[in-house]
């Protein structure tokens, strides 16, 4: 099994407790990383007071998270500024128009779909009472699947975690053993140790999981917590 390096307080750990976590988030700010598509502030006030948004502001939450999939992050968020304020200043959403941007047919279309039924989406969204219920809905969204619907669904205030390889790769060096693997779909297993790493820390902290899962995302991303063997 992999160790977990913290390169901030330069020591091999085994939880990720208050002391860590406040570690990391002070060290990911004075980078300047304190960013998904929204700041750690803006990302923290969603979760406690979660937003009801326009159609043009869901769409871009969902438009957004098409890009994240794949692509390294600061070039999503630069994709992604180009496009919205191609579309908000009247560009027709169709694939001839967006393929100058990038040539990943599967992305735009799903774009295009997401921009032209924007209010219909975004409708069906806010009919929901239920969280479990708006993950569903997020499921069947174009390019969307059971990692990235909890993406879209954190940034539109729902208190959840993505469990993409970085966040899989963590929990396993921390709870797992030599059974457990990255796996898409998330195996079961995974899930659950993830979920202990972040029951804990949410507990040790006082924050949701869904900003925790930002923090310890963005700290594997930028190398601040490294797998060791």
């Amino acid at each position: 099994m992999k160790k977990l390096f913290c390169s901030v307080n330069n020591s091999f750990i085994s939880k990720i407790d208050k002391g860590v976590f406040c570690l990391l988030e002070k060290s990911l700010i004075e980078l300047g990383e304190d960013s998904d598509k929204d700041s750690f502030d803006i990302i923290r006030e969603k979760l406690k007071n979660p937003p009801v948004l326009n159609s043009t502001d869901f769409a871009k939450e969902v438009i957004y998270v098409i890009l994240a999939s794949g692509f390294k992050q600061k070039i999503a968020k630069q994709k992604f500024f180009q496009i919205s304020k191609f579309l908000e200043e009247g560009g027709q959403a169709i694939p001839d128009n967006l393929l100058v941007f990038f040539k990943n047919k599967n992305k735009i279309n799903a774009i295009c779909k997401i921009w032209n039924n924007k209010d219909f989406y975004r409708n069906q969204f806010y009919s929901l009472d239920l969280d479990d219920e708006k993950l569903s809905f997020l499921s069947t969204l174009p390019y969307i699947g059971e990692i990235t619907k909890n993406h879209i669904a954190r940034n539109l205030g729902i208190n959840k975690v993505k469990y993409d390889v970085w966040i899989q790769r963590l929990g396993i060096a921390l709870y797992g053993d030599d059974s457990c693997s990255v796996k898409s779909p998330v195996d079961d297993k995974v899930i659950k140790i993830c979920d202990k790493m972040f029951n804990l820390c949410s507990k040790d902290t006082g924050l949701p999981v869904g900003y925790i899962d930002v923090i310890l995302w963005k700290s594997c991303q930028v190398g601040l917590l490294k797998f060791i063997d």
